[in-house]
């Protein structure tokens, strides 16, 4: 039996993007809130990948499974081949930081599962995230802001948005060795926690990305 484009069980290309978009905004907020609710721990932690050690680390691994899996499913326009190798080295960079979680954090920790310390481990994955922030960057600012023939006004503000999301993903790429470098001479900057902060910054910007290209906002007039 063959399914047509209007059968209601397919999923649209736009409400798998809005989910996309959903998942990595709402992220950073459902760990910092489910800490504190199921855990009475007010401790926010070093980064978002801290987490995993922590009461909502199963949350953050469904979370971040999800959207790989929303990437990977995701083909994008018929015939841009980049477009949907992109997104699913996306995904699977998603899969593989969920999956191989970086060391425990050593102070004001919410911790309640322990892994032994491995150096290797936690370099492989905070290569994959890095490398997952980069490709997420180049999505919005080279995939998005494609399109045929002369671009609409919605389409130029709808670019405009995808630039700055771009853009912002990359200060928070640059920002967050910066800001640890900082930290290694300067320890009580450690207190301002600004790689959970930064993390979230480029998570809001990616997701704003996502739910603009899935129509939430700024849609072409007809």
């Amino acid at each position: 039996m063959h399914l047509n484009q209007q059968d209601p069980r397919l999923i649209s290309f736009n409400s798998l993007r809005k989910s996309i978009g959903w998942l990595s905004i709402l992220l950073p907020p459902a760990m910092l809130t489910g800490n504190y609710w199921l855990a009475d721990c007010s401790f926010i932690q070093e980064s978002l990948s801290d987490y995993y050690y922590t009461v909502t680390g199963n949350l953050l691994v469904g979370m971040l499974c999800s959207m790989a899996l929303f990437l990977i499913s995701y083909k994008g326009y018929p015939g841009d081949w980049l477009d949907a190798w992109l997104t699913t080295i996306a995904g699977i960079l998603a899969l593989g930081s969920a999956f191989i979680p970086t060391n425990e954090p050593l102070t004001n920790s919410c911790a309640i599962i322990h892994l032994p310390w491995n150096t290797t481990r936690s370099e492989t994955h905070n290569l994959l995230a890095s490398i997952l922030f980069i490709d997420l960057a180049l999505i919005s600012l080279f995939l998005f802001t494609k399109g045929k023939g002369e671009p609409t006004p919605q389409k130029k503000k709808r670019n405009k948005i995808y630039k700055i999301c771009g853009y912002v993903i990359l200060f928070v790429i640059v920002m967050v060795p910066f800001y640890n470098r900082m930290v290694k001479s300067n320890p009580e900057l450690a207190s301002y926690k600004m790689v959970f902060w930064l993390e979230w910054m480029a998570m809001t910007a990616f997701g704003c990305s996502w739910l603009v290209k899935g129509g939430l906002v700024l849609r072409d007039r007809k």
